[in-house]
């Protein structure tokens, strides 16, 4: 039976080029590979997929928000803060009232396809 090390290790001999060649054409330039990832931080605290979700429902003022999830105005405008800065949410004004929502559809597909995911 081989040791682990041997198992990590590659043989150059059963490189496939055309593999490399197809995948290294369709890799995403390493800018982009870097925003995707800081995309997925944002979606990584939960309270921030809680605000997410609680706005694919229905456009939302932080002070609904904090009450929906029991959690403080402040920490809930902190955290819109940052899915404002990922371009996940928007807000419109209505009066003295800041409304928030999805910024579009993808947002609601990266949600929904990742509840699908794990509740498969």
């Amino acid at each position: 039976m081989p040791q682990k090390e041997e198992l990590d290790q590659c043989d150059y001999m059963h490189l496939h080029p055309d593999i490399l060649q197809q995948v290294t054409a369709a890799m995403p330039d390493e800018e982009v590979l870097y925003d995707l990832a800081d995309l997925f931080k944002v979606f990584s605290d939960s309270t921030r997929i809680k605000i997410l979700y609680a706005l694919s429902e229905s456009d939302m003022c932080v002070c609904d928000i904090a009450s929906l999830l029991g959690m403080s105005q402040s920490a809930i405008s902190h955290q819109l803060r940052a899915l404002k800065q990922s371009s996940l949410v928007k807000y419109r004004r209505d009066g003295k009232t800041v409304f928030y929502s999805l910024a579009d559809g993808h947002v609601r597909t990266i949600l929904a396809q990742g509840i699908d995911h794990v509740t498969e």
